[in-house]
């Protein structure tokens, strides 16, 4: 049991992250609350899902079907953001409903263009297995997973490294920290405010759309619906809050936190409980817990884990 929390948490901590670092990275840029981070999760995959299968009559090789999909979803962010958020950016109740709105408008698109069904999203990992006659099933100490699933964990540690070095060691990425840490010092210095934060979105929905096609290929049936940007818009923003909004370092500590709770609750805490009393079938308790951990830590620490401080004036 123990090994099963451990190996199933760390997968499913990277998942996470993978998910809500993009978002994290967005807010502590701009401050946009991006509402429509799980709508471009959920079409980073139909994406994929087009060019890799060849859906519409042109199919690529799935590196290339992934690319396509990061880059063609930031495309529509950027549009989407010059159009529609940044006439609203110094609104807050404003850029949620409008992302909000987004949301929708991007999963209504799907069911017009691909029908409600599922769509099974092919795997990077087990495609590249299967061609060389190996299986993509492993055992670690005991506990079977999948080559896919440790890929998507593994490669949401690199390209978080990736974006801190990005940050910490690029032009652009010195002039995004400079913007989080003060928007208007930034006008100043001659930043371009308005192009440095349609790149930031990008980035994210970039982040948002291989999050999509990993996290899809590799869990839940490797599937992917209109409807399935809801439970990882919910995670992310849980995961975001928690570790503090606009922290890349929270992001992944919140991940992690969240990640191993939800693995002790269904794998041991749930099927416990079920054996003292009769609960419906499938019933868990991981998502009331994550949101009681989530505003616990805010009741202490309103910023979240790693969250700015605001100081006040006097």
């Amino acid at each position: 049991m123990i090994e099963d929390i451990i190996i199933y948490g760390l997968i499913t901590s990277g998942m996470y992250a993978l998910l809500a670092v993009g978002f994290s990275a967005l807010y502590g840029v701009t401050e946009i609350t991006n509402l429509a981070h799980g709508a471009l999760f959920m079409l980073g995959s139909y994406i994929y899902f087009f060019f890799a299968s060849g859906y519409g009559g042109i199919k690529l090789d799935l590196i290339s079907a992934l690319l396509v999909s990061a880059a063609l979803v930031a495309i529509i962010s950027s549009i989407f953001y010059r159009i529609s958020l940044d006439p609203v950016i110094e609104d807050p109740i404003s850029v949620m409903v409008v992302t909000l709105s987004l949301a929708i408008i991007f999963q209504e698109s799907m069911v017009l263009f691909f029908g409600s069904g599922r769509k099974v999203v092919p795997s990077i990992a087990e495609n590249f297995l299967k061609a060389r006659g190996m299986s993509d099933f492993v055992t670690i100490f005991g506990v079977k997973t999948t080559y896919s699933q440790i890929l998507s964990s593994v490669l949401s540690l690199v390209l978080f490294a990736g974006l801190i070095i990005f940050i910490e060691k690029t032009r652009i990425g010195g002039a995004m920290k400079a913007l989080s840490q003060d928007r208007e010092v930034s006008m100043l210095m001659g930043i371009n405010v308005k192009n440095l934060s349609m790149l930031a979105m990008s980035l994210s929905a970039s982040f948002a759309a291989v999050a999509g096609v990993f996290i899809t290929s590799s869990t839940g049936g490797n599937v992917t619906y209109p409807h399935i940007w809801q439970h990882p818009l919910f995670m992310a923003f849980a995961i975001v809050v928690l570790g503090g909004l606009g922290s890349i370092k929270g992001a992944l500590i919140g991940a992690f936190i969240i990640g191993f709770i939800e693995k002790i609750f269904t794998l041991a805490v749930d099927p416990f409980i079920a054996n003292l009393i009769n609960v419906p079938q499938g019933a868990t308790l991981s998502g009331a817990v994550i949101m009681a951990t989530m505003l616990a830590v805010l009741l202490f620490r309103p910023k979240g884990l790693f969250g700015k401080r605001v100081e006040l004036e006097e």
